[in-house]
């Protein structure tokens, strides 16, 4: 079972009794832990009651659900909100104490509106689910659900464009020919009467409008944000959401607001966000800036944004694969939150590997033991992080393909729970092996290495929450952290190296000279850690050590 490396309390090994005295009892029943009941039954003494995760901020695991692939309930071939619900309990299960889930504190659902393509970026209508999704009671009883389970609930929102089968893009393009500018949605949409960059003509006229996300086909019109009643419309649209127990967004490519525009697009957020937090000060807002660091920083005035700095085959890969040197992470990390500081003192990181516009991270991360120690890398590092489904399982995907549909394959549950290839795939994937099944029945497995890092994650509240100060380790391949959060002090300290244990006395590091003696409190990878004279670390291969 999936465990926390170390005990370090007389409450945990009673916790560990506990959870030794279940498995041997779940070893007769059906293999159905990750997505069966969680109810738990209480004898009276209370050693079985669920631990609630007592986090109340922003401060979360994020994992990210590309729905149609994820978890399918009806036998149809296609993931649904019903089966993310059916499959919660592989997720987080409420108790923080069992081991027997995998830990999440939020799930992103990419967008569930209806929409005339697989991946619903372009809205036909923003206030109603998409039915091969589910029904918007399914949602509401998923977002219920997340309630109980301390687990945020994240829509995914395009506020950029819908499609052309919107209603407002119907009833814009009949005004425009006819030249009905009493019409409500005249001015929806940006238009021209000449041929312009970014702009799809409408066949049969001499009018086009803009589509910065299909030039080709026109399929996304962009909307107009110098129309205040868009502005309202779409700010109407995230209230609706919340009213039903959602509890916050992720908005899609954020600079296309105004074309590539960060400072207009950037104030739209402003404007946006606050008109949000006004009623609800304690929503997750989240948005993606695919440049670079300087124009995704703009936008932290009114969101945390992804890292995409770090991500793909760059810093973390790198560094988790020994060919770069863990001082560039570490650098990163840390300029990066104090830059995000300055900018807003309640922003934060979001550190991921991949996402479902990307390859998977299993292609460019060779092995399983290079895979566990990006998990401990990016997963241990401050803010709020971002789990790919499948990511925890290595699952791969990778290569362009219509609609991304290579790196948007089904979760591999085992032999239930099996969503169909997308249509356009072609990348040739064996659904039946190395499954979440497989990997849940092994302590050694990257599925229980991804609990075992988000156990000690969030048993340290320093980790999401401290600030990070680099220590070198001298090594190419040894480095990491001092954390501090209030009066408490950790050490984070990593060796990537595949082969080489790095024995140091921590006391001649520069960085942490003020301390006389350590103690271990954790131990992550696939190596062990001690130390001698509680000064004189030895650390194996690809392993991680939390240290005070």
């Amino acid at each position: 079972m999936i465990r926390f490396t170390k005990i370090r309390s007389l409450f945990a090994i009673v916790l560990l009794v506990t959870m030794i005295i279940s498995t041997v009892a779940m070893a007769s029943c059906n293999i159905n832990i990750f997505f069966g009941s969680s109810t738990t039954t209480n004898n009276g003494s209370g050693l079985n009651d669920p631990i609630s995760d007592p986090i109340d901020d922003n401060y979360r695991t994020l994992y990210q659900i590309y729905v149609r692939s994820f978890a399918d309930s009806d036998g149809n071939g296609k993931g649904d909100i019903r089966g993310i619900i059916e499959t919660f309990d592989y997720l987080n299960d409420g108790d923080m104490a069992n081991g027997d889930d995998l830990g999440v504190q939020a799930i992103w659902l990419t967008p569930v509106f209806s929409g005339n393509s697989a991946h619903k970026y372009d809205a036909t209508d923003f206030f109603a689910i998409d039915p091969e999704f589910g029904t918007e009671e399914d949602l509401i009883e998923l977002a219920e659900l997340c309630e109980e389970r301390n687990v945020k609930l994240i829509l995914d929102l395009a506020l950029n464009h819908t499609s052309t089968s919107n209603m407002w893009f119907k009833e814009s393009k009949k005004a425009h020919i006819n030249g009905d500018t009493s019409n409500k949605y005249y001015n929806y949409y940006s238009w021209s009467t000449s041929a312009r960059t970014g702009y799809v003509k409408v066949s049969g006229y001499n009018l086009w409008y803009e589509s910065w996300f299909d030039t080709q086909g026109g399929s996304m019109p962009e909307l107009n944000y110098d129309n205040q009643a868009v502005r309202n419309e779409m700010l109407n649209v995230a209230k609706y959401w919340m009213e039903r127990g959602v509890d916050g967004f992720r908005f899609d490519a954020v600079k296309y607001i105004y074309y590539e525009d960060h400072t207009k697009s950037s104030a739209f957020y402003k404007w946006y966000t606050d008109e949000l937090r006004k009623e609800y000060p304690d929503i997750y807002l989240i948005g993606e800036c695919w440049d670079n660091e300087t124009n995704m920083l703009k936008y932290y005035n009114s969101m945390n944004c992804f890292n995409f700095s770090m991500a793909g085959n760059g810093t973390i890969a790198s560094a988790a694969k020994g060919s770069g040197p863990i001082s560039t992470f570490v650098d990163n990390i840390c300029n990066l939150q104090q830059k995000i500081k300055n900018i807003n003192p309640n922003g934060m990181i979001s550190s991921f590997l991949s996402n479902h516009d990307q390859d998977r991270s299993a292609g460019f991360i060779a092995t399983d033991n290079q895979r566990k120690m990006a998990a401990s890398l990016y997963l241990l590092t401050p803010g709020t992080p971002v789990i790919y489904y499948g990511e925890e399982i290595g699952l791969k995907g990778s290569g362009d393909s219509p609609e991304d549909a290579n790196r948007r394959l089904p979760f591999k549950w085992g032999d239930i729970w099996t969503c169909e290839i997308p249509n356009g795939a072609t990348y040739n994937i064996d659904l039946w092996s190395n499954t979440a099944d497989d990997q849940r029945k092994d302590e050694n497995s990257l599925l229980s290495h991804y609990s075992d890092v988000l156990s000690v994650r969030h048993s340290y509240p320093a980790i999401a929450r401290g600030t990070y100060t680099p220590v070198y380790g001298g090594k190419a391949t040894f480095g990491g952290f001092e954390i501090t959060y209030g009066d408490d002090k950790l050490i984070l300290l990593h060796n990537t190296s595949a082969t080489e244990t790095v024995t140091v006395d921590l006391t001649t590091l520069a960085q942490l000279s003020e301390y006389s003696f350590f103690t271990i409190l954790e131990v992550l990878g696939v190596s062990d850690a001690s130390l001698s004279d509680s000064r004189t670390l030895s650390l194996g291969p690809q392993t991680s050590v939390i240290l005070q």
